[in-house]
């Protein structure tokens, strides 16, 4: 069963959103419920499920709102009114963010010992 949250709740915690503008092709219930289950199911991005909308759509907003505080504020108050125990104190770092020294990456060593540390 899917982690989702109702109207009911999001109306609690809709102040902490920001109002939506103009015409969009996600409202923010939709998104929340993306978002979590995105984090229940450990997916990637592409892998969510189409009910919730386009997988770009979501990410290009989880990125803006990350940048904003917003997401922050959204799981704190999701914690706060007691909707979702998941502690959002975990962060994840992938290939995506964070680069390999090439010796971890596998590559070619030219002059014998070149690892990190390695005088």
């Amino acid at each position: 069963m899917d982690m989702k949250i109702t109207e009911l709740q999001y109306k609690i915690i809709e102040p902490h959103l920001p109002k939506q503008r103009g015409n969009v092709e996600i409202d923010n219930l939709t998104f929340v419920n993306a978002l979590l289950y995105i984090i229940e199911n450990g997916c990637k991005w592409k892998a969510v499920q189409k009910e919730y909308g386009n997988w770009h759509t979501i990410y290009i907003r989880f990125n803006r709102w990350s940048k904003n505080g917003v997401i922050e504020r959204l799981f704190t108050a999701l914690q706060e009114e007691n909707i979702i125990e998941i502690c959002t104190e975990i962060i994840h770092i992938d290939s995506t963010t964070v680069k390999v020294h090439p010796d971890g990456a596998g590559a070619r060593k030219v002059n014998g010992k070149q690892s990190i540390g390695v005088a």
